[in-house]
């Protein structure tokens, strides 16, 4: 007689959801199919360090192949789900179409610019992949190459001013690592220019930075951020991005430089199922984070909006969210598939708040963790401790652990590479020279003086 086939579950997204789902499934009696539009599993909460040239991607990040090589039951196709048909348990992919048995839905959230992505998002890019960090690591150099090479006053003051939109976590660490890196790492490298002389601008919409944060540690936060050199302007909403600068209400801050870290929106995977969604295209799941009249269809991550029963708040979008999510499903989706428990016996999904952990710049970072809430020296160690203690793979974690003690000593970031035509960049943000007679030669700039050493006393 021949054996029934075990249950085909396919998971779309391989970040923290639908990794540490495929993960926990390992031994479980089904077949996996994990696709992802991208092969590697990347480790967003360091895609900053990238973007500002302290860590190179392949640090935080691995190909999802070889992450789940060694499980026989797992197959990992590269492959963008269109929309999906719940009726006929099908999943139509750009290319092809794939039935399921069990289906977990984990593609995540991308930038939201509140009705502006056409007009803004070409002058603000946001980070959430690693082409992301990469072109912002990429705008972020040449604005210095571009100064030096600048004569004009005004036009150099704007080359070297970074404006970040966006005062949550992400907004915190890119302001205040871009502020230590332009005052810190970079001034002996420029002759023409003082880059300690950068403005990085912190604009937040609230009435105070990291608004999921205590308000003593928000507050800690703006106050570290001040003594890096970063201005923040709270209460402050963005009107207009375009190639020169920003408005913010009525008044217009000249930047060559945005970058956008204001706001999410979720997959449009999401809105195919059938099912209600809020304004930012997020699913509303069961407790089960099954959607309904659907048991065998599951939205975990940035996708869903899940109530915790137990405390009757919103489970946050955060990393250690998705990767319960992730381990949860895979559990029943398990036992189901072994016959020890039925889709109505399944418990509601809990999440555990391990604490919440930014950093600010070197040795600066706040926590709260349990009802404690510390900010300084320590906070930071515990940060880089649990960061890389989840990264991926030992040579990820080896390599990021030494990178960062050598960058605390040397106060240097190895990975400032420009990548892409540097050199075609760099004449597009210099200043228009359109209007000048055609026998006009712009003078580079002179060195600065070297500051006066002090008299040797003999």
């Amino acid at each position: 007689m021949q054996s029934q086939r075990p249950p085909h579950v396919v998971i779309l997204g391989g970040g923290f959801g639908g990794l540490y789902a495929a993960k926990k499934l390992r031994k479980a009696p089904v077949h996996i199919t994990l696709f992802d539009s991208r092969n590697h599993h990347l480790f967003q909460p360091l895609l900053y360090e990238v973007a500002t040239a302290a860590l190179s991607p392949a640090d935080i990040a691995a190909p999802i192949r070889k992450v789940l090589s060694k499980q026989k039951n797992t197959t990992v196709l590269l492959g963008q789900a269109a929309s999906i048909d719940t009726a006929n348990r099908v999943v139509h992919l750009v290319d092809d179409v794939i039935h399921y048995d069990y289906l977990i839905v984990a593609t995540g959230a991308t930038h939201s610019y509140f009705g502006h992505e056409q007009d803004w998002s070409k002058f603000a890019p946001g980070l959430k992949t690693v082409d992301d960090a990469l072109e912002i690591r990429r705008r972020f150099l040449l604005a210095f190459e571009a100064a030096e090479r600048e004569a004009d006053p005004d036009a150099r003051r704007a080359k070297l001013t970074f404006i970040v939109v966006g005062g949550g976590p992400t907004g915190v660490e890119m302001a205040g690592t871009m502020s230590e890196l332009a005052r810190r790492s970079i001034p002996k490298d420029f002759r023409a220019i003082d880059t300690t002389t950068a403005r990085v601008i912190l604009l937040e919409g609230g009435d105070r930075l990291l608004q999921a944060y205590p308000p003593k540690l928000a507050a800690r936060a703006k106050r570290d951020l001040a003594k890096l050199g970063a201005e923040v302007r709270l209460n402050s909403f963005v009107t207009e991005i375009d190639a020169q600068g920003v408005k913010v209400g009525q008044d217009r801050i000249e930047a060559e430089n945005v970058i956008w870290a204001a706001g999410v929106q979720a997959s449009s995977l999401g809105a195919t199922l059938g099912v209600p969604i809020d304004r930012t295209g997020r699913v509303q799941v069961l407790p089960d984070l099954s959607i309904p009249g659907h048991p065998e269809v599951f939205v975990i991550g940035d996708l869903a909006k899940s109530v915790d029963p137990k405390t009757g708040k919103e489970v946050p979008g955060v990393a250690p969210a998705a990767i319960q999510m992730g381990k949860y499903v895979a559990s029943m989706i398990a036992r189901e598939a072994r016959g020890t428990q039925s889709s109505t016996q399944r418990q509601p999904f809990h999440y555990v708040d391990k604490g919440m952990l930014a950093t600010i710049g070197r040795a600066r970072a706040v926590a709260s963790i349990k009802g404690f809430n510390f900010a300084g020296p320590f906070a930071w160690l515990l940060w880089a401790l649990i960061h890389i203690l989840q990264l991926i793979g030992f040579r990820n974690r080896l390599i990021v652990m030494l990178q960062w003690a050598w960058a605390y000593i040397i106060f240097q970031r190895g990975a400032r590479l420009i990548t892409g035509n540097s050199h075609l960049e760099l004449r597009r943000s210099r200043t228009d020279e359109s209007d000048l007679p055609p026998a006009s030669v712009r003078p580079l700039p002179q060195p600065r003086a070297a500051p006066a050493e002090p008299a040797r006393r003999y």
